[in-house]
């Protein structure tokens, strides 16, 4: 007989999550009582939230943690950090008109920010539209899910890290969880000291660029929430057209960190203990920087040679040199590992330079970093996968495992990617059809390749897809049945489709 979940203690340990998410309203709220706006909103969010979380604590005061609960923690404390998210922006847009004032909208921004997908619900984005607290809540909110809630729990809660490797196993990005440390909680805070140095030394080059004169809208505030949204590969950002409001030089400084970001986070700790052959020597890095550096080459080609046409925002590419090295390294930068900023509207550029760019969407970032998509190393294991399939064929009596970096891999791991990646593109293709057929139905239809560079936008968390939905659109026009799709496809892509899956058959019997 199958054991049933048991709900108070996954409830419990939700409202830990709960509790210190809220508690986290306090970076919007100070920056409110700075600017003088929205104080109430931030104070109420956070008082209710942090109330909600400690009743929810009490309902288990000791709970246990089985494998079932741990998927539970892990699926629903995600659902109630968008949930809770979501309040700020009810809250401050109700009666003036606001767009994300719509609790579906606020939803769909608040999931969108933590699960690092970037894509919005609004076209009113800017100060002039939003509190300077609301907007940095939003970039904050990406910050948060970028390395992970759950992973920040286990660091800061003792009570987490006892079954810590079972919920980080569930949370986080790529087939495998490399333990850096001999404790779960300490390899938790491993990642998050990497995660905030990093994060602190690009804030503090943006801001030296504003300092030197180069960058003049690169204020402290707009440092900050970019650096809040770069490194967790987000996309949010407080100007309305994003990186392409500041100078070619500010862009340019955005590239080696957003590279960075969809680098396995593990091989940064070997660095900083001086074994940097570490780096070098992973497969997957390698190939993962390849993949950068040549399709950032044919893309740049492409533009040189006409691939986009002039527009307001991204100037001319054909024919400059430094336009099209610019436009197209940032653009694959930020597109292949899913971090979603942009710097020009690639949604106006030619066909099939755009689907140069849908193609780099699938390749997601490394394993262990915070990038979305499929990731490096799954496809690394499925092509070895194919050839050898191929030669055992051709040679039935062979037995040949498949090898990674000179180690052989998991026949478990194997499966295991071989499940996701079905997964996942039977999940796009289906997401996609139903987006294409019920905008239609609302009299706001998308095409074939428009619905499905959305479907692959939210369930790779990338964010900006094609057409109205491009860099510079917005998903507010789109019926709320299919925002609410998509909402399913930025929750089940961030945790990886299989545990939240896992979910629905745990009680079911063969």
């Amino acid at each position: 007989m199958t054991r049933t979940i048991d709900s108070r203690a996954t409830l419990s340990y939700v409202g830990s999550v709960v509790k210190y998410l809220s508690a986290a309203m306090i970076v919007p709220l100070l920056t409110a009582v700075i600017y003088a706006e929205d104080v109430w909103v931030f104070a109420a969010a956070m008082a209710a939230g942090i109330a909600l979380g400690t009743a929810l604590e009490r309902v288990e005061p000791e709970p246990d943690l089985g494998p079932r609960e741990g998927l539970a923690v892990v699926a629903l404390a995600w659902l109630a950090a968008a949930v809770v998210g979501a309040v700020p922006y009810v809250l401050a847009g109700y009666g003036d008109g606001s767009a994300l004032a719509h609790p579906v909208n606020a939803l769909f921004e608040s999931m969108s920010g933590f699960t690092t997908t970037g894509a919005t619900a609004t076209a009113e984005l800017g100060v002039a539209n939003h509190s300077h607290a609301v907007l940095l809540w939003r970039q904050l909110t990406q910050w948060l899910g970028g390395m992970g809630i759950i992973v920040l729990m286990i660091a800061i809660l003792p009570e987490l890290a006892v079954n810590g490797a079972q919920l980080m196993r569930s949370e986080a990005p790529g087939p495998e969880l490399q333990k850096l440390t001999p404790r779960i909680a300490e390899t938790a805070r491993v990642l998050w000291v990497l995660y905030v140095g990093v994060t602190l030394l690009f804030v503090v080059l943006l801001y030296t660029l504003h300092l030197a004169g180069v960058a003049p809208n690169m204020t402290a505030y707009n440092a900050l929430a970019h650096g809040f949204s770069t490194l967790p590969t987000g996309g949010f950002s407080p100007e309305a057209d994003s990186i392409a409001a500041f100078s070619p030089v500010v862009q340019w400084a955005f590239v080696p960190f957003m590279i960075l970001a969809g680098v396995n986070f593990a091989l940064f700790w070997y660095v900083f203990r001086d074994e940097a052959e570490a780096l070098v020597e992973n497969t997957e890095f390698r190939v993962y920087l390849g993949a950068v550096t040549v399709m950032s080459a044919v893309l740049v080609v492409t533009l040189y040679r006409g691939g986009a046409p002039p527009t307001e925002l991204g100037g001319v590419t054909e024919g400059v040199a430094e336009g099209a090295l610019r436009q197209g390294v940032f653009q694959i930068a930020s597109l292949l590992n899913s971090t979603g900023f942009a710097t020009a509207d690639f949604a106006q550029w030619e066909t099939h330079t755009q689907f140069l760019l849908l193609f780099a969407m699938f390749i997601g970032g490394s394993a262990g970093s915070t990038g979305g998509g499929i990731k490096v190393i799954r496809w690394l294991i499925l092509f070895k996968t194919l050839r050898r399939e191929l030669y055992t064929t051709a040679n039935p009596d062979v037995v040949r495992p498949v090898r990674l970096g000179g180690s052989v891999v998991d026949e478990d791991v194997v499966r295991g990617i071989l499940t996701f990646t079905l997964l996942y593109l039977l999940l796009f293709a289906l997401a996609a059809v139903f987006i294409e057929l019920d905008t239609a139905r609302a009299g706001t239809p998308l095409s074939g390749t428009e619905a499905a560079a959305a479907s692959l936008a939210t369930i790779g968390n990338i964010g900006p897809g094609l057409g109205p939905l491009g860099p510079f659109g917005t998903y507010e026009f789109l019926p709320n049945t299919t925002k609410l799709l998509m909402v399913f496809l930025m929750w089940i892509g961030r945790l990886e489709i299989v545990p939240v899956l896992a979910l629905f058959v745990a009680g079911l019997d063969e």
